[in-house]
């Protein structure tokens, strides 16, 4: 008996260190799997977003001497809540950089809240359209639709000024001979040119954006239609739907998930512009295409007021957030298909 029980316990043990050797082999995947990343979000994600929090509470500049502690203090004054205050100076006397803080602020909303309603106008009944044809020609369709997105932003912006310029641009030549003898069109550089109270120039950029990213939804709309089961389409058309009826009280409410999806990203991509109008106009005429981002950056890297800069970016995330749960909280359905 005495003999069982020890090698019953000796098996115990081996199973034991098996098991044990195994959990150790498996957490030891597990770390070398995912330090990496950890590493990469800690340097490159956490930590600058740990430092734009500090700095928008200093008057800093990296052309000035500061603190031993990463240049804070000294010549870089810690100013609280200052950078914050300021952007709620809306008199005439205000310091440059405000009143364009506060222009970049309007065209930012102008900007997002134009090409999304714009997008999903475009995308939605394009990709219904799309999936209506012959299979065979769909693949066709997706990809001409889709090359504009991979496409480099700063080969877009430059194609669409040869597009749109005064003297040699297609646009100009176009309506020349459509309409004869025309007055050159300055689309980019004109600041009295606008359209219902719209620059002009901000039209322009909106065309731009509008012609590179609507494949990347048009995309995403074809995959959620090809999801919708076809079980749903037939009952509507036994029930006598029409097209029209089909895409507007059957797919359309199906597509509401999706719907929000590619309205988020939308928004969020929007908030971000940046490359086409540091192209196509730099943010002028007259600041009337001056966005967020673009604000940021010069302000940070060309006029080095890195701590004003820090604080606006701070605004445009609390916005973007701001925006993107309200999208979430009126576009999300408790229900699945």
């Amino acid at each position: 008996m005495a003999s069982l029980e020890l090698k019953s316990q000796q098996e115990k043990r081996g199973r034991w260190r098996f098991w044990a050797k195994r959990d150790g082999a498996q957490r030891l995947f597990v770390l070398s799997a995912v330090s990496p990343m950890v590493l990469y979000m800690a340097f490159f994600t956490l930590l600058p977003m740990v430092w734009v929090i500090a700095l928008a509470f200093f008057d800093f500049s990296a052309r000035r001497a500061g603190g031993p502690l990463l240049g804070l203090g000294g010549e870089n004054p810690f100013v609280g809540l200052h950078n914050f205050q300021n952007m709620l100076n809306f008199s005439a006397e205000a310091p440059l950089e405000v009143r364009q803080f506060h222009t970049s602020f309007k065209n930012t909303l102008l900007f997002a809240f134009l090409v999304l309603p714009l997008n999903l106008l475009i995308t939605l009944p394009l990709a219904n359209l799309i999936e209506s044809i012959h299979a065979r020609l769909r693949p066709i369709f997706r990809t001409i639709f889709f090359l504009p997105v991979v496409t480099s932003s700063v080969a877009v912006a430059i194609m669409w000024g040869y597009i749109l310029h005064p003297q040699r641009g297609f646009l100009n030549a176009q309506l020349t001979k459509i309409i004869g003898k025309l007055t050159v069109i300055a689309w980019t550089t004109d600041p009295r040119l606008s359209f219902w109270g719209i620059p002009a120039a901000l039209v322009a950029i909106i065309a731009a954006y509008l012609w590179q990213d609507v494949g990347y939804n048009l995309v995403i709309f074809i995959a959620a239609l090809q999801a919708v089961p076809e079980s749903i389409k037939d009952a509507a058309l036994v029930d006598g739907v029409g097209p029209w009826q089909m895409f507007w009280y059957v797919t359309l409410p199906l597509l509401r998930p999706t719907i929000l999806l590619a309205a988020v990203l939308t928004m969020i991509s929007s908030f971000q512009v940046f490359d086409i109008i540091q192209v196509m106009t730099g943010g002028g005429p007259k600041d009337q295409t001056r966005v967020m981002v673009l604000d940021i950056y010069e302000n940070a890297f060309r006029f080095q007021r890195m701590g004003w800069a820090a604080a606006v970016s701070i605004v445009l995330f609390l916005v973007t957030f701001s925006v993107s749960l309200i999208q979430t909280r009126l576009l999300r359905s408790d229900w699945e298909y």
